[in-house]
């Protein structure tokens, strides 16, 4: 049996790197001495092995030959928590710099099979269509711009609820069940809510779903401002307030074009393309009606980016963020499309979609891993942001 006393001298360069530090202060909550070295192991491999992050280029790269066994026992069958490493990546960053806004996306991850945990063929919004998948639900503490993935659901499908062989084989827990994707957003505030974070902001595209209403309640109940993407066909409860027989539900196209008055009107730049081009466009933002009371805010507002010469609007959001504050709202728009670089970052870089277990205690593993991989530069940066202000 390989022993993790059998780890060979660091790599060149890697008594000064910081990862043993940073590994020493993130696996602290674990138990064993043992996890906590074969947490460093995985990590490490994330950082730097080449190609895909299996256990055996981890292996190789790290120890130097191949070690599969062992670290396949510690991403998919051990007992260590993960989110007591997710609450220190959150806590540690906001220490360095409050977030401005909290981004909630969907991760996809392609299979092949029908037995990783929550695999199944679902209709994917961002992609536009139906896919063999996993599909997970990001939120990401936003610095400047780059997102850093913080908590993470595994949203199951249907099937899943009711066949037992798949949930035994994959070891989901027996309350894990499949339910509307509002809900997890509102599950990980309510994590989220439990830690030592700052409030901020709520980013969400919902233009795939046909209703915004169940989590525009749910982020005014918590106290949560927010700039959630809806799409022409979402449905927008207007009229009167939540949840009372007054209010009625229309589509966001329909709403634009009865809408009597507009509180705001600008004309701003913003990025298009890979290439950072950048675009002018004209944005609006109009009254939706009051929202329950007691809430942060007394009004819902739409807002939407109507191009000169459009017959229609290109994007729609809804906010509860002051109508005064045009440019603001958009500014925040438009850094949850950027967080979304930092997801395609964890899967080229940090190896997100290279997990090659089954289990659903293995899939939180490995994405609480690999987000703490990316988390080892992010902190960087911020450290020396942080520094660079302290002077």
């Amino acid at each position: 049996m390989t022993k993790i006393s059998d780890l060979r001298e660091p790599l060149a360069g890697d008594r000064q790197d910081g990862i043993s530090d940073y590994c020493r202060d993130l696996f602290s909550c674990f138990a064993r001495s043992d996890q906590r070295r074969w947490g460093e192991v995985y990590l490490r491999g994330l950082l730097h092995a080449p190609g895909r992050r299996t256990p055996a280029n981890i292996s190789e790269k790290v120890l130097g030959r191949r070690v599969v066994q062992p670290i396949q026992q510690f991403v998919n069958q051990s007992t260590w928590e993960y989110d007591n490493v997710r609450r220190y990546l959150a806590e540690r960053a906001s220490t360095l710099k409050a977030p401005e806004a909290w981004a909630f996306d969907e991760v996809v991850f392609p299979k092949n099979g029908t037995r990783s945990a929550g695999v199944g063929r679902q209709f994917v919004g961002s992609a536009g269509r139906v896919m063999n998948c996993q599909l997970g639900l990001a939120t990401s503490m936003v610095h400047g711009g780059h997102g850093l993935p913080v908590n993470w659901h595994l949203i199951l499908p249907r099937h899943w609820d009711d066949d037992h062989e798949l949930r035994s084989r994959a070891h989901v827990p027996s309350h894990e069940r499949h339910r509307p994707r509002w809900s997890y957003v509102l599950e990980s505030l309510d994590e989220i809510l439990e830690w030592d974070v700052p409030d901020a902001p709520v980013l969400a595209n919902w233009s795939y779903e046909p209703q915004v209403e169940p989590l525009l309640l749910g982020l005014e109940e918590r106290g949560f401002g927010y700039v959630v993407e809806v799409g022409p066909t979402t449905l927008l409860p207007v009229g009167g307030a939540p949840r009372r027989p007054a209010a009625r539900r229309i589509p966001a196209v329909e709403v634009v074009q009865g809408m009597r008055g507009w509180s705001e009107r600008a004309v701003l730049a913003r990025p298009d393309g890979p290439e950072g081009q950048t675009r002018h466009s004209q944005f609006m933002i109009g009254a939706l009606g009051a929202m329950q009371p007691g809430m942060r805010s007394a009004t819902r507002h739409l807002v939407v980016e109507w191009p000169f010469g459009r017959p229609q609007p290109r994007s729609y959001w809804m906010t509860n963020l002051p109508a005064d504050r045009l440019a603001d709202t958009v500014a925040l728009a438009e850094l949850r499309h950027q967080v979304g670089r930092s997801h395609e970052k964890l899967h080229e870089d940090y190896g997100l979609s290279d997990f090659e277990g089954r289990s659903f205690r293995g899939w939180h593993h490995h994405v609480t891993l690999a987000s703490a991989a990316l988390g080892f530069h992010r902190l960087q940066e911020l450290e020396e942001q942080y520094a660079q202000q302290a002077q």
